[in-house]
C-alpha cells in the first residue's frame, strides 16, 4: 500500500474511531477532531476478548468501522487487570461471606429466583440455626466460635450435591437450596443427617465443643412463590423446631403458619403498647414473716391492654427481648416506678426495699446498664433499689463483674440472685459473686412439706448462703404449709407470694387500701394448714 493509502486509512480510522480523539497545537489551534470528540458516542463494540498475559487481564475490543468500501476492523486493546481484580472484589464482598467462603443470602436469593423464572420445578428452601452458639461464643471466645462456623460449613458443605446451595444467613445461621428434589420426605431425611453430622463434636485449638442444630424448610411452589416468602416461611419452621423439645428437623406447614401469624399480631401488639407508652408497675410485697413487717417490694411488669385491662404479660418478656426493644419497656416501667415512691412509701413504708427485675441479656448490655444505673442514682434513693438478675448474666463474660457490678454498688444500689436453684451451675456462680441477696425459686417451695428431697436442698441453701452472708427470699409461697414449714424448720424469714397480697397496682380496681388491708392482716388472720390464694406468679418476678 502507498503511503497515501496509509494515510487515507489512518484518517479514515481516526474519524470513525469510537473513542474521542482532538489534537490541538502549541498556539492552541484544533489540528485534528474525530466524529466521537464531543458527541455522545454510540457505538458498541461487537465483541470483547480477555486475555491472560503473564497474569496479568488485557481486554481488547473490536469495532467495525466502514472505510469507503472496506469494512474496517478497529481494535482497541487497554490493560484491565486491576479493573477485573476490582469486579472480582466487589462481587465477592456482594456475594460471599468473608468467615466462611460461602455465598452470601442475595446470592442465593438471585439462585432461586432465577429458578422460579426459568424452570418452575419444585425445589426446597431451608434454614438451619446452630443452637446455644451464643453460649459457645461466650465460653470459648469469638476465635473458637468463629472457627466453629467454618467448620460447620465445611461438613454441611460436604453433605451437599453438586446442584445444591449452601449460604452463611446471619450470625450462626445458613440457608439452603436443595434442588432438584424427589419429594418433602427426601428432603427432610436429608437434613436430618446433615444435622446429625454437626452433633458430632469438633476439636477446636484442643478443644472438644459440641453443637447441634435446629432446622426449618419450606417447599416451592407450595409453601410460597418467592425467595423471600420460602425463607420466611423456613425461618418460621425452624423457630417451631427449636422450641419444640426433640425435633431437629420441621416442614412448614399449617399449625407453624397459624404460630407464625399469632406472633406477627402479638408482636404490633407489642409495638403498639412501646409507642403509646401502656406498660405499667405492680408491686408485691416482701414480707418479714417473723417480725411481721413489710420489707421490700418486687416491681412486676403489667400490660394496660385495651381489650383486657391491666394484666400480666404473659409471654410478651421473651418476645420483647428477642425483638431487642425489652431495654424500652423497663425504662417505662421504670420511670413510673420512681414516678410512684411517694406512693409506694405510704402503701409499704418509707424504708422497703424496691427490687426491679433486669433480664440476664439486658444485665450484659453496658449502655443499658449504665443509663438504668444513672437513672437509679438520680433519684437520690439508690439504696433502696435491688437489681433483681439471674444468675446467666454472671457467667455470660467477665463485662458484667468487672464494671457493671461495681457501678451498681458504686450508687449504693444492691443486687439478687434471682429464680435460684434453676440455673445449670448456681454454686459456681456464689463462688465468684458478691449478692446482697439470693431468691428461692417456687419450684423448690411448692408442697415442701410433702418432699424430703426438696427440704434437704432448701437446708443446703440456707447454710451456704448464711456462710457468705447472703439474705434469703423466698419466692412464690402460696399455702399455710409452704409457711408453716419455712416458719418451723427453716431460719428464712422473708418470703411473697400469692399467700400474703396479690401485686398491687396503683391504678388497680379495687383500690390499694383494699389490697394493704388484706396484706397487712396477713399471717395473723392465716394459720389454717392447705389454705390457698390465687396462683403464684409468673417465674423471674414478672408475673
Amino acid at each position: 500500500m502507498s503511503e497515501s493509502g496509509e494515510a487515507t486509512d489512518l484518517g479514515v480510522i481516526l474519524r470513525h474511531l469510537p473513542i474521542g480523539l482532538k489534537v490541538t497545537g502549541r498556539d492552541g489551534q484544533l489540528r485534528f477532531e474525530n466524529r466521537a470528540s464531543g458527541l455522545p458516542g454510540d457505538a458498541r463494540p461487537a465483541r470483547t476478548e480477555d486475555q491472560d498475559m503473564d497474569g496479568r487481564v488485557i481486554r481488547t475490543q473490536h469495532f467495525p468501522v466502514m472505510g469507503g468500501d472496506d469494512c474496517l476492523d478497529i481494535a482497541l486493546s487497554i490493560d484491565a487487570t486491576d479493573q477485573v481484580r476490582a469486579q472480582k472484589e466487589l462481587f465477592r464482598q456482594a456475594y460471599f461471606d468473608d468467615l466462611t467462603g460461602l455465598p452470601s443470602r442475595q446470592l442465593v436469593e438471585r439462585s432461586i429466583s432465577a429458578l422460579i423464572e426459568t424452570e418452575g420445578s419444585p425445589f426446597a428452601v431451608a434454614v438451619l440455626d446452630l443452637d446455644g452458639f451464643k453460649s459457645i461464643n461466650d465460653y470459648y471466645g469469638h476465635v473458637i466460635g468463629d472457627e466453629l462456623l467454618i467448620r460447620c460449613a465445611e461438613r454441611l458443605s460436604a453433605s451437599l450435591r453438586a446442584s445444591d446451595l449452601l449460604a452463611r444467613d446471619g450470625s450462626d445461621a445458613f440457608v439452603i437450596l436443595l434442588s432438584p428434589i424427589a419429594g418433602p420426605e427426601d428432603v427432610v431425611k436429608s437434613l436430618q443427617q446433615m444435622a446429625a453430622r454437626l452433633k458430632e463434636p469438633f476439636v477446636i485449638d484442643g478443644f472438644e465443643v459440641v453443637t447441634s442444630a435446629s432446622v426449618g424448610v419450606s417447599f416451592y411452589p407450595r409453601n410460597g412463590s418467592t425467595f423471600e416468602a420460602l425463607r420466611t416461611n423456613a425461618q418460621s419452621a425452624m423457630t417451631f423446631s427449636k422450641a419444640a423439645e426433640g425435633s431437629t428437623v420441621s416442614r412448614y406447614d399449617s399449625e407453624i403458619a397459624h404460630a407464625a401469624a399469632q406472633k406477627a399480631r402479638t408482636e404490633q401488639r407489642l409495638r403498639l403498647a412501646i409507642r403509646d407508652r401502656r406498660f405499667r408497675a405492680a408491686y408485691q410485697p416482701k414480707y418479714d414473716f417473723r417480725s411481721d413487717k413489710i420489707t421490700g417490694v418486687e416491681v412486676l411488669l403489667r400490660w394496660l391492654d385495651e381489650d383486657d385491662g391491666l394484666r400480666a404479660p404473659s409471654g410478651l418478656i421473651d418476645l420483647a427481648l428477642e425483638l431487642g426493644v425489652m431495654n424500652e419497656v423497663s425504662f417505662q416501667v421504670l420511670s413510673e416506678t420512681i414516678d410512684q415512691i411517694d406512693r409506694i412509701n405510704e402503701a409499704f413504708g418509707a424504708e422497703a426495699t424496691i427490687s426491679f427485675n433486669v433480664a440476664a441479656k439486658q444485665a450484659g448490655n453496658p449502655g443499658f446498664m449504665r443509663s438504668l444505673i444513672d437513672r437509679i442514682d438520680a433519684t437520690g434513693l439508690a439504696h433502696r433499689f435491688i437489681l433483681e438478675i439471674t444468675e446467666e448474666a454472671f457467667l455470660a463474660g467477665a463485662e458484667f463483674q468487672r464494671s457493671i457490678l461495681p457501678s451498681i454498688r458504686g450508687i449504693g444500689a444492691r443486687v439478687s440472685i434471682d429464680d435460684f436453684g434453676v440455673g445449670y451451675s448456681s454454686l459456681s456462680a456464689l463462688a465468684d459473686i458478691t449478692a446482697d441477696e439470693l431468691k428461692v425459686d417456687r419450684s423448690f417451695i411448692s408442697r415442701i412439706h410433702e418432699r424430703p428431697r426438696a427440704q434437704a436442698i432448701l437446708k443446703t441453701i440456707e447454710t451456704l448462703a448464711s456462710a457468705l452472708a447472703i439474705k434469703i427470699v423466698v419466692e412464690g409461697v402460696e399455702t399455710a404449709d409452704e409457711l408453716n414449714y419455712l416458719k418451723t424448720q427453716t431460719g428464712i424469714s422473708v418470703a411473697q407470694g400469692f399467700y400474703f397480697s396479690r401485686p398491687v397496682s396503683f391504678a388497680a380496681t379495687p383500690p390499694v387500701s383494699a389490697f394493704m388491708d388484706e396484706t397487712r392482716s396477713l399471717v395473723g388472720s392465716r394459720t389454717q394448714p392447705s389454705q390457698r390464694m390465687s396462683p403464684a406468679r409468673a417465674p423471674g418476678g414478672r408475673g
